[in-house]
């Protein structure tokens, strides 16, 4: 009885049971928000998806984010954080599971995103972005200050008020979502895009950039808690003012910042200081400078015509330096005359030398030596030609068989080269034959081709094409004007023709789906 009972159950496929299990669960839990503890996350996987655990003291729920979401998401779950996760329910049938879908991730309450918060800090002062050493200082009077924050809230119009009252300058304003999804990407691109502007460009470059937005919750302020925007002020060779919240309201944006502001309005009044004190504070400098120089002349005026009585007169200055100019001449004059004596003495000691090294005894000299050498030239010359003819006679019957091998050698090696030119020759011969038989019969495929699809074989079945007056073909009606000169060139020839009044567009008829597309070229 229980075997035919048995045999009446439907039978089920473990691909088709496991589509109506995921069917099932899918169509009862459409859309759930779940709270737990995230656990197993090692971040992204290579794909770009996310992989991870919730759990609670008494079960776990398998959940994937997936890339596309991951991305949109304002922070990735992090181990250990209690968050509420909103998806749909749905299984995996390569493991036999069930798991969560997650279109939204945010911490648990107040107390999980101050955690949040609190970890990155610690990671990113880690890192050394916090340190005082590495942040800038303000410029003191900077000509363009770049603002980032939202163009219709009070914040803008609060810090140009205030520019306006301190000190007027030029402000260039970046638009951008100051709460929300996106929010944080915005805020580190305007930082991004202030430093990549050219310094003289058509866009002028910030001296100092100021980060605005009102008071808000930490919600409203998570985005300037973000990792993008810390390091994108990090890296920022324009100093920055941070101006997020009220005074009481700190974000990570305040700790990387190079000066934190209380307020927007406090941001600008860091930025510039005081016209009308800067022009008060001018003209008591001025005035103490004019003071200062008619003093320092009236000293000095009186320091010269003292220094002036003390002076000794031109006379007596000069009496000791004549005397001296006087003696010099003197001495100078006995030793001239001193030099010319021993020069006198010095050159008649060397005329006495030269005596016998004048030219008349060195000629005379040389000419007996020439003359012995005359007579010793014939006799040495004839030994010479001697000696010289021997050895060429040996050295010519040296060459002369070193010359016989060489020519044999020579003789023998160029009969094999012309053997084995012939035979090249007549290979290249061969393949030159080959190959022009190979280009002629491609040529003539080539020739075949392009008159099959060329233009002419169109109006050779019965079509025409039209030229306007510069020979330019004509693809439309719209292009031609009633009384326009055309062209009609036909198969067998052209002929001139003139445009009359402008035809209606004639209305396609709808094909059948299966009908082919009509071709000019059939």
């Amino acid at each position: 009885m229980s075997d035919a009972h048995a045999t009446n159950l439907v039978e089920y496929s473990v691909s088709e049971l496991s589509g109506a299990l995921r069917r099932t669960i899918e169509s009862a839990f459409g859309q759930v928000r779940v709270r737990g503890e995230v656990s197993g996350f090692k971040g992204p996987h290579a794909s770009g998806h996310c992989y991870f655990s919730l759990k609670d003291q008494n079960a776990r729920l398998e959940a994937v984010i997936w890339k596309s979401t991951a991305s949109r998401l304002k922070f990735l779950p992090q181990e250990g954080l209690e968050v509420i996760a909103t998806g749909r329910i749905t299984t995996f049938p390569g493991s036999s599971k069930y798991q969560i879908v997650i279109d939204r991730l945010e911490p648990a309450g107040i107390g999980a995103l101050m955690a949040l918060l609190e970890e990155r800090r610690k990671k990113l002062a880690a890192e050394g972005l916090f340190d005082e050493a590495r942040k800038k200082a303000l410029p003191y009077l900077p000509r363009v200050i770049g603002v980032i924050t939202s163009p219709t809230g009070a914040v803008i119009r609060d810090i140009l008020h205030r520019l306006a009252d301190r000190f007027p300058r030029s402000v260039l304003l970046w638009p951008v979502r100051v709460q929300g999804e996106g929010s944080a990407a915005e805020v580190a691109a305007a930082i991004e895009g202030f430093n990549m502007l050219e310094i003289g460009g058509a866009v002028p470059r910030p001296d100092v950039i100021i980060v605005a937005r009102g008071g808000g919750s930490l919600e409203d302020l998570w985005g300037f808690n973000e990792e993008v925007v810390i390091r994108a002020a990090a890296q920022s060779a324009i100093p920055l003012i941070s101006a997020v919240g009220h005074e009481t309201d700190w974000t990570l944006l305040d700790h990387v910042a190079d000066k934190r502001a209380p307020t927007p309005t406090g941001a600008a009044e860091m930025a510039v200081p005081v016209r009308a004190e800067l022009f008060a504070g001018l003209a008591s400098l001025a005035g103490r400078l004019a003071s200062g120089m008619l003093r320092h002349k009236d000293r000095k005026r009186s320091e010269f015509v003292g220094t002036a009585r003390a002076l000794p007169s031109r006379d007596r200055l000069l009496s000791v330096p004549r005397q001296r100019l006087d003696a010099c001449m003197l001495a100078l004059g006995r030793a001239a005359e001193r030099q010319i004596e021993r020069r006198r003495t010095r050159l008649a000691e060397l005329a006495h030398k030269m005596v016998g090294h004048s030219p008349a005894v060195l000629l005379a000299i040389s000419r007996h030596r020439l003359a012995g050498a005359a007579r010793q030239l014939p006799l040495c010359h004839a030994a010479g030609l001697r000696h010289r003819s021997a050895g060429l006679g040996h050295v010519a019957r040296r060459l002369t068989i070193a010359f016989g091998g060489l020519l044999r050698t020579h003789r023998d090696a160029n009969a094999l080269a012309r053997a084995k030119l012939e035979s090249v020759g007549m290979r290249h011969a061969q393949c030159m034959r080959k190959a022009l038989s190979a280009r002629h019969a491609k040529l003539e495929g080539l020739g075949q081709l392009l008159e099959s699809v060329g233009y002419r074989r169109a109006l050779a079945r019965g079509y025409a094409l039209v030229h306007d007056a510069a020979g330019q073909p004509l693809h439309t009606a719209a292009e031609i004007m009633a009384g326009q000169a055309l062209m009609i060139e036909f198969n067998d020839g052209r002929i001139a023709a003139i445009a009359g009044g402008r035809a209606k567009p004639r209305r396609r008829s709808v094909r059948a789906p299966g009908d082919a597309e009509p071709t000019l070229f059939e």
